[in-house]
């Protein structure tokens, strides 16, 4: 039977970590390696003229393309979850995952070569299958590689949280990593480039290379996770919960307690789609302004638009450590804060952020069209520094969260539960990036600041009352 006592048979100790953790480190790295590497070029590559080396879509349409996109790749989860819980196991579910969203990557690479006739939406075939592969993919990956994490320690384990911040880290590793690889092949190195006035700009950008190296990145995590899974892993994730390898299966009825953990993890899950639909602005709306209204030129250095991605991902990498220690700090002198409230702050810390958005507006004189007349890059830097700090109160404190609080034979689809958020949350930023250009920077950047800052003091406010529901594992 597998059970979580029979997880603590892998190789452990109370001042380390299984060695399984950091397998799962290294292959999450390269599946979001190969999803920020695509996700930092899609806007871009969508927005672009075909002479450019785009699909040529509008920036209204384009964004929406793009926030329906990233909202399904975090829909699907909740069926990967419950197949992996129910029938496969979360590490077939890992498997199916990984070479589903390679295929995809390679279907993008594919497209340039190939006929646009029968475009759906503005998409030729070959692109809107690689994204349809990317969306089913991440539904059998993402989930089912954080519930094996947090299948590693019994509850109540002090090094849980720790755990989930090492991962955490390898998440932004290949977050960070992959639109520095990624755009240089795009932007420089298999990009068209030619002189105007003196200064070199790219003509025609080589997209399908950047996407052919975000499946390479994919394969590589898989082949690391299938090769050494059984060494560092063990049995761990191989079976659904509940079920060994003669089926049979040992069922209970959810207690009291048990539903209402989970009523906390809905409830906060539509807390967060406050943060989520500002904080995915930095792939649409923040892309398109940095391109045309940011000054990115840094000692005659051109920035690639596209590099931008990774100043998140590298804050996470530099800030990950001391936000954790500061959480165990609080802890061992019994002032730590609770999950809701640690949300709450991560929220008002996003709408913060923000802020630095709308002086970067003003800077410029408010909506003005002239894209001669640039931001200082400092506003945007800004802007990520807490935003990445408001990320690191929240998303590694909610993948914990969902761990600690699930029965045990739901957490693949409890975990995908959480990923609803984002799903809500990209779709509406699809729409919030589509009416910049309608309503202006200004006031939208202005609007989410408000938004998500409300939101997060709400939270704040009804912290106790949730911390009581969690019984004991807030």
């Amino acid at each position: 039977m597998q059970t979580t006592s029979a997880i603590q048979e892998q190789p452990s100790t109370q001042q380390g970590h299984p060695p399984g953790l950091y397998l799962l480190f290294f292959t999450e790295m390269w599946e979001r390696f190969s999803y920020y590497g695509m996700r930092g070029l899609l806007m871009l590559y969508l927005s672009k003229t075909a002479m450019e080396g785009g699909l040529g879509i509008s920036a209204a349409s384009a964004s929406l393309i793009y926030g329906y996109f990233t909202g399904f790749v975090y829909l699907t989860p909740i069926i990967g979850g419950w197949l992996a819980d129910k029938y496969i196991g979360q590490r077939r579910a890992i498997l199916i995952g990984g070479l589903t969203m390679a295929l995809g990557q390679f279907f993008l690479f594919m497209q340039p070569a190939l006929s646009t006739e029968g475009a759906l939406f503005g998409l030729p075939w070959p692109t809107m299958l690689g994204l349809l592969l990317l969306i089913l993919g991440n539904g059998f990956f993402k989930p089912n590689i954080s519930t094996i994490v947090g299948k590693l320690y019994e509850q109540g384990d002090p090094r849980r949280d720790a755990a989930f911040t090492i991962f955490y880290m390898g998440i932004n590793t290949g977050a960070f990593l992959a639109p520095l690889v990624c755009g240089y092949f795009a932007e420089d190195l298999f990009a068209t480039k030619t002189v105007v006035n003196g200064v070199e700009q790219v003509a025609s950008y080589g997209f399908r290379y950047g996407f052919l190296a975000a499946g390479v990145g994919m394969l590589v995590g898989q082949l690391a996770f299938n090769l050494l899974g059984k060494r560092f892993l063990g049995d761990v994730g191989m079976y659904p919960e509940g079920r060994n390898e003669d089926k049979t299966v040992a069922k209970a009825p959810l207690t009291k307690e048990e539903t209402d953990r989970m009523a906390v993890i809905f409830i906060i899950t539509l807390f967060v789609v406050f943060f989520w639909a500002g904080f995915e602005q930095a792939g649409s709306s923040l892309t398109l302004y940095t391109d045309k209204y940011i000054n990115r030129e840094v000692a005659g250095f051109l920035i690639p638009t596209s590099w931008f991605q990774s100043v998140n991902a590298g804050f996470i990498v530099l800030l990950g450590a001391p936000v954790a220690a500061l959480w165990v700090y609080l802890g061992r002198r019994g002032k730590d804060l609770s999950i809701p409230v640690k949300m709450g702050l991560g929220m008002v810390l996003l709408g913060v952020g923000f802020l630095f958005m709308v002086g970067a507006a003003m800077e410029r004189g408010g909506d003005v069209a002239d894209q001669t007349i640039k931001a200082s890059i400092w506003w945007l830097i800004a802007t990520y520094f807490f935003h990445t700090i408001g990320e690191l109160c929240l998303s590694p404190v909610g993948l914990s969260m969902v761990s600690r609080l699930s029965p045990a034979a739901l957490t693949s689809m409890l975990m995908g539960v959480w990923f609803l958020a984002p799903f809500v949350a990209q779709i509406a930023g699809g729409y919030i990036a589509a009416y910049v250009e309608e309503l202006g920077a200004l006031t939208v950047f202005g609007l989410i600041a408000g938004f998500v800052i409300l939101a997060g003091l709400i939270l704040i406010a009804i912290a106790k009352k949730l911390f009581h529901m969690m019984h004991g594992r807030g």
